[in-house]
């Protein structure tokens, strides 16, 4: 596509060839290296498309400019095209075969070297906390540059497929209600209303459904949210999604419509399907909702196998109705040092494990750890009894134990690299409806509150008892769904509650009072008894997307400006204090 008019430049620093040989062309860009080699001048200027050799033999100015040249200005060359001989060509460079022997120079803007905090494209890196605070050096790096390319192009890709599909973007407030959805709200105190907030949307939920009630049918948006939780690698505070709503539609819609997106921004061919798990067998096999299937090392259970054991640790687990899991690591696989088997427990602390037991089989001989304590008969309950290592993670909370088996997991296939290349998808479905919070003594919705029941129980959702954790409430199942690649839960979704009284006994469910559901989503449940349609949706982590797709393990690194993981924007010093003029205004007081 040819550029528009007006450009300072003819050409980029990167799309030079031989076709070019003769041509009066100029660039412009940064000064990526300077070479005075005895009388012979050479400048190397770089632009986001890539690099181009500048040569002075024809220069017709004064050479003392060049001087004034330091790394990291911006300049701007004229100059005609010509072949390099064989022996200066540069393979390394799309534009290795021509240089630009400069007629004209100029220094657009120039970089003070001297306080100059890093070279961007030098082969040793600065430290992660000075990129970020000077991120606007570090976005000049090819490897940034590219992220927000890949990133660009998913973004036209996901639009385009939506489109396709019938469906129409709608922007939805960001200044909005505050409503508990799972994590904590970022709020803007009102100046206009004195005591009262806005609060930044973890999501649109409710706003697209409220879409639907409006007769919107099929809606999409990329948007921001922003949730005030605890950070790590793959979560920031405020993060995008590709949010997506439609009305009279199944879940098998929804998961179809969702394979179809996947296809078009993963590159993958039309016959692409995604496999589905359930919820259940996610846990039992990997301890986690959201396995990496590049890598096989399923758990095993072997809580009814150590009850009788004489090794006190597991039998106590085990009759105290706890969870014990194993994985076994073959010979094949990897062996273990003493230092490596020593080390696991710092590998499962973060998730409150204790520890990590194991025993090795050597030709039939079984050595070290529990060894002693695993008989003949035991053994012969084992699936597998070849030559390797087994590992054990234990406790009376079967959230631990899963946690721990699956962090023994990731673990391992980091140590022996067994994960293959590639993308690894996989739906989960049926997930639980709900879970007892043991300390608030309630339910919580393991989605969101306006996550519909499984049609064929519904009936004993309408009739359950709120208060009961071990009545039928415990065993309800979603009609939700979470797509997952490679380790990562990159979207979630489900079939929404459309139902006035269904909507009434899910906030009964989790101990709301009239009062508080009234006072939190009173707007909301007048509009479900204004004629609703059966809807559901699904929303996309547009970020971890990215950082896949850019093979990287940082959500940091797919984002223009990020944040730390203490949600500090080292660049701006955000946050920061506000002005007693702005407090008054705002009226609010600080502790």
């Amino acid at each position: 596509m040819r550029e528009l008019d007006g450009l300072l430049r003819t050409h980029n620093c990167g799309e030079l060839t031989k076709s070019n040989v003769g041509n009066e062309v100029e660039l412009c860009g940064w000064v990526n290296k300077y070479r005075d080699l005895g009388g012979l001048h050479f400048i190397d200027i770089r632009d986001k498309f890539g690099l181009t050799q500048l040569g002075f033999e024809s220069f017709g100015g004064d050479l003392a400019i060049l001087k004034q040249v330091s790394l990291e200005s911006v300049i701007w060359a004229r100059g005609k095209v010509c072949e390099r001989p064989a022996s200066a060509l540069n393979k390394k460079m799309a534009t290795g075969e021509v240089e630009v022997q400069v007629i004209e120079l100029k220094i657009l803007s120039q970089c003070n070297i001297d306080k100059l905090p890093f070279l961007p494209t030098a082969k040793v890196e600065a430290t992660e906390d000075l990129k970020l605070k000077y991120r606007y050096l570090d976005l000049r790096s090819q490897k940034l540059q590219k992220m927000l390319k890949v990133r660009s192009n998913a973004a036209q890709k996901a639009r385009n497929t939506l489109i396709d599909a019938g469906f129409t973007e709608v922007e939805t407030p960001i200044l909005f209600k505050s409503t508990p959805e799972g994590a904590r709200d970022y709020i803007v105190p009102s100046r206009i209303h004195p005591g009262k907030v806005y609060a930044l949307p973890q999501s649109p939920q409710t706003l697209k459904q409220l879409l639907m009630i409006g007769g919107v049918d099929k809606y999409f948006q990329i948007i921001k949210c922003f949730r005030d939780e605890d950070l790590r690698a793959d979560r920031q505070p405020e993060f995008t999604q590709i949010d997506i709503e439609a009305s009279f539609v199944s879940q098998e819609y929804i998961q179809n419509l969702a394979t179809k997106l996947m296809a078009s921004l993963f590159n993958l061919s039309e016959d692409f399907s995604i496999s589905v798990m359930s919820y259940q067998d996610a846990m039992r096999d990997y301890g986690c909702d959201k396995p990496d299937l590049r890598f096989d090392l399923k758990h095993h259970i072997f809580t009814d196998i150590f009850k009788a054991s004489d090794f006190k640790v597991f039998s106590s687990v085990a009759q105290a109705g706890g969870l014990i899991k194993g994985i076994f690591i073959s010979e094949e696989m990897g062996t273990f040092s003493r230092k490596d088997t020593d080390s696991l427990i710092e590998v499962v602390k973060p998730y409150k494990g204790k520890g990590v037991a194991f025993f090795k089989i050597e030709n039939g001989e079984l050595k070290g750890g529990i060894s002693k304590f695993i008989t003949a008969e035991i053994l012969k309950e084992f699936p597998e009894n070849g030559n390797g290592t087994w590992f054990f993670a234990a406790d009376t909370d079967h959230g631990i134990s899963h946690a721990c088996g699956d962090a023994l997991r990731r673990h391992f296939a980091d140590k022996f690299k067994l994960h293959s290349d590639g993308y690894s998808f996989v739906w989960i479905n049926d997930f639980p409806l709900l879970e007892w919070d043991r300390d608030l003594k309630r339910f919580m919705a393991v989605h969101h509150p306006f996550t519909m029941p499984k049609k064929e129980q519904l009936d004993d959702f309408l009739n359950g008892d709120p208060t009961d954790p071990e009545g039928p409430l415990k065993d309800l199942l979603a009609e939700a769904y979470d797509v997952v690649c490679n380790g990562y839960e990159i979207g979630g979704g489900s079939l929404r509650i459309f139902d006035s009284k269904v909507q009434d006994q899910m906030f009964k469910a989790l101990g709301f009072s009239k009062e508080e559901a009234q006072s939190q989503f009173g707007f909301f449940l007048e509009a479900l008894d204004y004629g609703t349609p059966p809807h559901g949706g699904i929303a996309f982590g547009f970020d971890r997307i990215i950082m896949i797709l850019a093979g990287t393990d940082n959500i940091r690194d797919t984002i223009a400006f990020p944040k730390t993981t203490s949600a500090s924007d080292l660049m701006a010093q955000a946050p920061s204090g506000v002005s007693d003029e702005q407090i008054k205004d705002l009226h609010f007081k600080w502790d």
